[in-house]
């Protein structure tokens, strides 16, 4: 992959990497500073990237696991990590209803989330996610249904002026 081709890809794809991330953990500072990672790693093996069939999957994938490895070592850490402080990306304005589901996928098993966010935030087909995954198609069925069911019932919970509410 020349640089070019990088650029491309980087261009094409940020925004919605970070969305998708920010789905999925719920900050979207770390989300950022997770795809931003993932870019350096995959441009230090761009010359790899070339034989990868889904670029930007690979990049999601290893944004995932570098944000899961910070949560278990701030779990896991006695003292506070220090970050550097970046320039905060301009984001449009958010409305309670986003705000109201990374909420409660927040509250979802960390497999029903990752599975529901693959699926119906970025948009992949339930194969793909398998194999991002690692998990059997019919275990991501199943994980999908469940985390729908679970989403239903929490944002129905949602009665504070809420936007969600059971028909």
């Amino acid at each position: 992959m020349d640089e070019d081709e990088f650029d491309a890809l980087y261009n094409a794809s940020y925004r919605r990497l970070c969305a998708q991330l920010y789905a999925m953990i719920g900050d979207f500072d770390e989300a950022a500073e997770c795809v931003q990672e993932a870019f350096a790693r995959a441009w230090a093996h761009r010359r790899k990237m070339s034989s990868v069939d889904y670029p930007e999957a690979w990049i999601r994938t290893t944004a995932y696991r570098l944000a899961v490895g910070r949560w278990r070592r701030k779990k896991y850490a006695s003292r506070a990590t220090d970050r550097a402080v970046g320039a905060r990306t301009e984001m449009p304005a958010v409305d309670e209803s986003h705000v109201a589901l990374v909420a409660a996928l927040k509250k979802l098993p960390e497999a029903q989330r990752q599975a529901i966010v693959l699926h119906h935030i970025a948009d992949l087909p339930v194969h793909q996610v398998a194999a991002e995954v690692g998990a059997p198609t019919g275990t991501i069925k199943a994980r999908l249904a469940r985390g729908r069911a679970a989403l239903a019932e929490l944002l129905a919970e949602d009665d504070s002026g809420a936007v969600w509410k059971k028909a």
